[in-house]
């Protein structure tokens, strides 16, 4: 799986959880991912924000020894950069 196939799917995980349909994050890549994008979405999306805020704080309450600064998804390749997150995730989410 390449990093763009990776991203892509972390950004559908991202943008089923921010609609309220995703559940909680399965493991660190997810959560910290949804950590990052609830602090980057822009106005208009504050309740996805929350519920991505929500899922990441469920699964780190778990599983603290696995927080990390979110800029590490992207040294991570996780994702491939902020902007590009807050732009397809808002895209998304305008669908």
């Amino acid at each position: 799986m390449t990093a763009r196939d990776k991203e892509k799917a972390l950004l559908n995980r991202c943008a089923a959880v921010a609609r309220g349909a995703g559940g909680e994050a399965v493991d660190q890549s997810e959560a910290t991912v949804f950590q990052l994008a609830s602090m980057i979405l822009g106005r208009g999306f504050e309740d996805q924000a929350g519920k991505l805020r929500s899922a990441a704080a469920k699964y780190f309450a778990g599983h603290p020894d696995e927080v990390m600064e979110p800029i590490e998804a992207v040294e991570k390749g996780w994702i491939i950069g902020l902007s590009r997150l807050r732009d397809r995730l808002s895209r998304k989410l305008q669908e």
